[in-house]
C-alpha cells in the first residue's frame, strides 16, 4: 500500500478507492486512512483468508467486506472483484463463449452500489446486483470455492464465474 501518507493522499483524490491488499492488512491499514475515506465509494475486493490460503470464517454471522465497514463507518462499502481471479482482468479473457464474466456487487448503500456496477461494466464485467453488504458472505465462499477448484484441485486461475440470466 505505499507509506501512510500515499495512501491517505490517495485515499482524499480518489472518487472510487479499491481494497486490494490482504484482508489480514486490512486491520492495520484502514484505520489509518479512516478520515480521508470518510463519504467516499469503497470497494473491498479482498477474500478473508489466512496466510497459508485457507478461509476465515466469521461462522455466518459477517463478512470481509462488513468488518472493513466496522473499520471505516463513515465509507460507503461495496463489495466487487473478488471471485475473480487477476489473469482474467484483462480485455481477452472477460469474454467466455460470448458471455462476459460477472462480477458479484454487494452494498447496503444504493448510489454506491450503482456507482461500482457502472463501473464494472464499463471495464467489461456482466456487472450484478446482488443485494446487501451481509450478502458479501456468500461472494466471499464462491471466491473460497474458486480458490480451491483452482489452486488445491489445479484447475488453474484462468477461470471464472458466469452467472446466466435468459
Amino acid at each position: 500500500m505505499g507509506t501512510r501518507s500515499d495512501a491517505d493522499l490517495t485515499a482524499r483524490h480518489a472518487e472510487i478507492f479499491i481494497i486490494a491488499i490482504p484482508y489480514l492488512a486490512c486491520s492495520e491499514a484502514m484505520p489509518q486512512i479512516r478520515e480521508a475515506l470518510a463519504g467516499k465509494v469503497v470497494v473491498d475486493a479482498t477474500n478473508p483468508l489466512n496466510s497459508d490460503w485457507s478461509p476465515i470464517s466469521f461462522g455466518g454471522q459477517s463478512s470481509a467486506a462488513e468488518e472493513i465497514a466496522k473499520l471505516i463507518p463513515e465509507a460507503r462499502v461495496v463489495k466487487a472483484f473478488n471471485t475473480v481471479f487477476a489473469d482474467i482482468m484483462v480485455p481477452e479473457k472477460m469474454l467466455r463463449d460470448g458471455q462476459r464474466v460477472t462480477s458479484f456487487v454487494c452494498a447496503d448503500d444504493q448510489a454506491a452500489k450503482a456507482l461500482v456496477l457502472e463501473l464494472a461494466d464499463s471495464i467489461g464485467f456482466s456487472a450484478l446486483d446482488s443485494g446487501p453488504l451481509s450478502n458479501s458472505q456468500y461472494t466471499e465462499a464462491m471466491a473460497h470455492l474458486n480458490i480451491q477448484l483452482a489452486v488445491a484441485l489445479g484447475g488453474g486461475t484462468d477461470a471464472a464465474f458466469i452467472y446466466h440470466r435468459p
